[in-house]
């Protein structure tokens, strides 16, 4: 798992950071100063690498056994900006609970 949990944060990253690139600077340099080159450029990067963003979430939820739900959250996370960031912190969070030792229960005599 720990090799699927590093592939998804890295990418994770990756398309956040080209989605706020896009919407932040691209957008605005294409419907104000009428220069599509950004939007052209890093919307079609952002595009393949949302391909693999959901590649690397979907084999994170099979190995770590999400429900469909939360997977497909996950997923539509890389298509808002800032979204993906939050949801990065949330399954990191997520796997380091499921990490953490259970102790069982005291039991009272």
């Amino acid at each position: 798992m720990g090799g699927a949990f590093t592939r998804y944060r890295v990418i994770a990253w990756v398309v956040g950071v080209a989605l706020v690139v896009l919407v932040l600077i691209g957008m605005p340099l294409k419907y104000v100063f009428h220069d599509d080159t950004v939007v052209a450029v890093v919307g079609t990067a952002h595009g393949w690498l949302y391909m693999l963003y959901l590649a690397a979430t979907f084999d994170l939820s099979r190995r770590v056994d999400w429900p469909l739900k939360r997977m497909l959250l996950v997923m539509l996370a890389g298509t808002v900006p800032f979204v993906s960031f939050y949801a990065e912190r949330r399954v990191t969070h997520w796997l380091a609970a499921e990490q953490q030792p259970r102790t069982p229960a005291p039991v009272a005599g």
